[in-house]
Order: C-alpha cells, then sequence, then structure tokens
C-alpha cells in the first residue's frame, strides 16, 4: 500500500512532479521502494533510451521527446520536430576516431521522418523526410560510424544524414526487425524471412556503399516479431507462431530450433482442455532478452528461461503477468525486470534448484532439430531436475506498481534505479530506498556540517 515518504517538490519547467511514494515494506527483497511521477508528456508514452549515465529520453505519441534527469526528473530538453507519433529512437554516440565529438538521438516517426538532435544542446541538427514508409527500426554500426533506418526500404545514411546506400522495397508491414551482425552484415525480419545483408564501404573518393542481400532463411512457419543480438557469434529470432531459433551469427546456420515454449508446464499449470486445444496467442512470442548465458523469452504472459548450453529450457513462470509481456531486460545479480499491459513492472531472480528433485513432467517438449527423440509417454516423474532439464526457477521478488495503464517500456540505470513510461502519459523514476535514504542523510549532514562551520566563523568575529 503506498504511503507518503516526502513532501511535493517543486514541478520543474515543463514538467510536474509528484511526491516521492514508498510503495512499502513488505516486499523485503525489491530495492526499488521510492518511485517519483513526471508528468510532462499528453499521450502514450511508448519508448525510452538512455543518453548517458545521467540523462534519458522519453518519446511519445503526440510526436513530442524529452530528455530528462534521471537523478532530478528535471527536464532538460523538450525536442518538437514529429508531427506524428514517434516509432523509433536510438544515440548515436560521437566517433572520436572521426574527428565527431558530438552525440546525436534519432527519432523516427509516422510522420514518415527521421530527425537528428544534439544531445547537449537539444537543438535538431539534421532531417530526412524522403522515405517510402514508416521508418520504425534505427540501428548504429558503430565501427563504420554510419546508421541505418528499416521500413520500407533499407538505406544506410552518413553521420551527415547523406544516404550511403538503399536497398529493398518491402510490402506487408515492412522491417519488423534489424539487428547488427559480424563482418559488417545485418539481419531483417520481413515477414516469415530473415534476410542477411552485406555492406561495403565504397572505393576511395567514392560517397556510396554497397549493400547486398547474401542470404534469405525461410526456417520461420509464421511472421517473424523480434531479434535480439546473444553475443557476438549468436543471435536468435522468435515468431507469432512461438518459434524460437538460435543462430549463428557468422555463417547463419541453425543452432536450436523451439517451435512452442508454451508447451513447457507441469500438469497442475494447464488444464486438459487447454492441452487439447492451444490458443494461437498464448504462443506467439513478444520480445526476447539475454545476458550471454540464457536467452529469457517472454511468450504472451509468460516467461521462458533457454539456456544456450544445454538448448533447453531451465526455468519458467506461468503467467507471470496477468496481460501481455511488452518489454523485458535483464538485470545485474541475475536478475530479470518484465513489464505488461496489465500496468505492472516486476522483477524475478534467477536461482538454482536443488540438484535431486521429484517432480512430475511431461516428456519429451522440445522439438530439437537434431537434438534428442520425443518420449512415447505423455508424462513420466523424475528424481533430478537435471533429467527433465528444469533446473532452476525464476522467482518474483519484487512488484511495481504505480502505473494505472499498459507499461510499454523500462531502463535500469546503475546508480540511479529503474525508469518506466506508459499509457497513462507517465514517466515514473523507481529509486532504491536504502540508498536515497542515505543520500538524503548525508547531504543533511554536510548541510549542518556548512552551518556549524559558519555559525562558529561569526562567533569568532
Amino acid at each position: 500500500m503506498l504511503r507518503w515518504l516526502l513532501g511535493s517538490r517543486e514541478p520543474q519547467a515543463g514538467a510536474e512532479k509528484s511526491a516521492i511514494l514508498n510503495i512499502g515494506e513488505e516486499q523485503t527483497q525489491n530495492p526499488y521502494t521510492e518511485l517519483t511521477a513526471l508528468k510532462a508528456h499528453t499521450d502514450i508514452v511508448r519508448f525510452l533510451v538512455q543518453v548517458d549515465d545521467n540523462r534519458f529520453a522519453s518519446a511519445c505519441d503526440d510526436g513530442s521527446v524529452i530528455v530528462w534527469d534521471v537523478q532530478t526528473g528535471e527536464v532538460l530538453f523538450e525536442l518538437h520536430g514529429h508531427t506524428q507519433k514517434i516509432t523509433a529512437i536510438i544515440v548515436f554516440p560521437s566517433n572520436e576516431m572521426h574527428g565527431e565529438r558530438v552525440d546525436l538521438m534519432l527519432t523516427a516517426s509516422s510522420d514518415r521522418t527521421v530527425i537528428a538532435w544534439d544531445c547537449e544542446s537539444g537543438q535538431e541538427v539534421y532531417k530526412a523526410s524522403d522515405f517510402l514508409s514508416t521508418v520504425k527500426n534505427l540501428i548504429v554500426l558503430q565501427s563504420l560510424d554510419v546508421w541505418l533506418s528499416g521500413g520500407g526500404e533499407i538505406r544506410i545514411w552518413s553521420r551527415d544524414f547523406k544516404v550511403l546506400g538503399e536497398i529493398g522495397s518491402f510490402s506487408d508491414g515492412g522491417i519488423a526487425a534489424l539487428v547488427e551482425l559480424p563482418k559488417n552484415c545485418v539481419a531483417a525480419a520481413v515477414g516469415r524471412d530473415l534476410r542477411i545483408y552485406k555492406l561495403g564501404a565504397g572505393a576511395a573518393g567514392s560517397a556510396k556503399w554497397s549493400i547486398s542481400e547474401v542470404r534469405c532463411l525461410s526456417t520461420h512457419q509464421d511472421v517473424i516479431r523480434t531479434l535480439a543480438n546473444v553475443n557476438e557469434v549468436t543471435f536468435v529470432s522468435g515468431s507469432h507462431a512461438g518459434e524460437l531459433i538460435v543462430w549463428d551469427a557468422l555463417d547463419w546456420s541453425v543452432q536450436a530450433f523451439e517451435r512452442n515454449l508454451s508447451h513447457v508446464a507441469s500438469p497442475q499449470d494447464v488444464t486438459p482442455e487447454n492441452k487439447l486445444l492451444p490458443l494461437q496467442e498464448e504462443v506467439s512470442i513478444q520480445c526476447i532478452s539475454s545476458d550471454g548465458e540464457c536467452v529469457f523469452v517472454a511468450v504472451c504472459r509468460s516467461i521462458y528461461v533457454y539456456n544456450l548450453q544445454t538448448k533447453r529450457v531451465i526455468a519458467y513462470q506461468k503467467n507471470a503477468h496477468d496481460s501481455d509481456i511488452q518489454h523485458m531486460a535483464t538485470l545485474p545479480n541475475r536478475q530479470l525486470g518484465s513489464c505488461s499491459e496489465d500496468g505492472s513492472v516486476r522483477i524475478w531472480e534467477l536461482r538454482s534448484k536443488p540438484q535431486f528433485q521429484a517432480e512430475s513432467v511431461p516428456a519429451g517438449f522440445f522439438s530439437m532439430w537434431g537434438f534428442g527423440k520425443p518420449s512415447k509417454q505423455s508424462n513420466h516423474t523424475v528424481k533430478r531436475a537435471a533429467e527433465n532439464g528444469i533446473i532452476a526457477s525464476l522467482e518474483l521478488i519484487g512488484d511495481l506498481i504505480g502505473h494505472s495503464s499498459s507499461v510499454q517500456m523500462f531502463l535500469y540505470f546503475q546508480d540511479h534505479g529503474l525508469v518506466t513510461c506508459s499509457a497513462d502519459h507517465l514517466i515514473i523514476l523507481w529509486k532504491e530506498g536504502k540508498r536515497e535514504s542515505r543520500l538524503r542523510s548525508l547531504m543533511l549532514f554536510q548541510k549542518l556540517e556548512q552551518n556549524g562551520d559558519l555559525q562558529a566563523r561569526f562567533s569568532l568575529h
């Protein structure tokens, strides 16, 4: 239950801030016990991006972008250049090797424009507007000092917004996802296909780059919804039909293939009726995150932890939220954050199970491509967790309740906690209660010490 911790603060220019609240002491393992609600947007806030260690930007459906100070909640810049909702946002860091020392922030919008903003001044620097359709994907190739836009086509851009190369004229929604691969390649999700493109710099004195399709992978049986890099040699893709594919990032071969993660459940989790009639909407992969060792997969409202070494799910949490999960990201100390349409933000911890544990599970619930054979029995009991693959558990350690509508995204700052955005138009800063309390005490002691020195000096005179 929420209770007041401090009195209301004076709102910053352009933003209305609520009081700091405490979410209660019953969540003993949840450090994010203080929240501050920031009110500056007037529509759904869908995107957040970290600008640096102390700043972040939020992007809204009204076309506005706001840059904030993550510690104080102060509005630093309000960026107005788009006329429709923001569809993608990314930071293009400066490249000292090329003599550039200005960080840019790129924003794409449904108005079919992309704008570059100076992160230090908040000024519009460049603008492009001749796209075939809405740009929904922006990625930066830092090693090449270029950025790519993905929508109805893929374009390579220089830092000063010159088109270096272009390929494709995609219909039916265009590019759904775009990730960088090694050896100057990128992977693009176009419908059911995963297309690999290779980029090449032009000859000396030429401003044009080459971009060519080198492979079209049609392994998915349904529309690809999400792509994610795992490490330098691995990436993953997830489809609407629940297919999870682990790819080699160098030769683009399939390393593992799971057809339906929602089949992973113990008998008490799923009724017989649901086993016979699986619903399409209960298998769709919403988003993917990874810590390099495991892949965390959100399937509607459930979360599955897939281990890359064993090529098996090692933990899962059925009904992790009451509605579909919108975003996930790994946190330090084997923790995971997730947010949902139900308005909740939850913190999970991956914990190892005891090595010996009797547990009834369905047999052969992973149709691995080239790994093992399914058992003829529908269910069996095992005495060791290692035999059925479920060797860990995903434990809820924090439930951050502060938004009144769908939470779209969150950011983690090592020194400042979490930032969340929602359809309720709010930005919420979640702070570690104990840390903030120590900081306030330190500031108070410093002020008392300063006041004491002043009084002492005054008394001497």
